[in-house]
């Protein structure tokens, strides 16, 4: 109902959405990232249906919206880190579930590094991801498949979030150019893990 509310130009239609949260139990307000900045990690969890990819990567762009006018700083993603979405990734498509995009290593690290939040999320699976365990700023060692959908759709609509925002993005103050680079990247052929 909202995407085609949305392509029929009903921009200001009121729409009831009802959200069900669980507080998380191991929430540390005080906890730091990397370089002792505070940075906004966007959690995902249980399972995310991937029909909803748009509105579910307008999700990460609405949480930069947050993350700027809150004031916190960008999420500085660690090369160990990326490996590991890269990895995570990999092992959901291959041990799970066939993504219905599955992005290259290449087009993983690129989002990772220039997108402002951390995407997170709870263990979904009760597999282990096959390498990059025990890591300081992610909570589990198991397939998170929130955080695998996320990524995924973040590669597949970027086309279609790029021209979204290249029409609203700077009247909100959000960068997002990064992502006409992000289409070279895919058009380079696959670099898988």
């Amino acid at each position: 109902r909202i995407k085609n509310l949305y392509e029929q130009g009903h921009y200001e239609t009121w729409i009831d959405i009802t959200h069900v949260i669980k507080p998380n139990e191991d929430y540390d307000p005080d906890r730091i990232g990397s370089k002792h900045k505070k940075y906004l990690s966007c959690f995902f969890a249980g399972p995310i249906r991937a029909a909803g990819g748009t509105a579910t990567a307008l999700t990460v762009i609405i949480a930069d919206y947050v993350r700027l006018k809150m004031g916190y700083d960008k999420y500085d993603s660690q090369e160990i880190e990326i490996k590991r979405f890269q990895t995570e990734v990999q092992d959901y498509h291959e041990r799970i579930t066939n993504l219905q995009y599955l992005p290259s290593a290449l087009e993983i690290d690129f989002l990772i590094k220039n997108i402002a939040i951390e995407i997170n999320g709870d263990p979904t699976e009760k597999i282990e991801v096959s390498n990059y365990k025990d890591l300081a700023r992610v909570e589990t060692n198991r397939i998170r498949g929130g955080v695998c959908l996320v990524v995924s759709e973040l590669a597949q609509k970027a086309p279609k979030l790029y021209k979204n925002l290249s029409k609203w993005a700077k009247e909100f103050d959000l960068n997002w150019d990064f992502m006409k680079e992000f289409f070279g990247i895919e058009t380079k052929g696959v670099f898988r893990v």
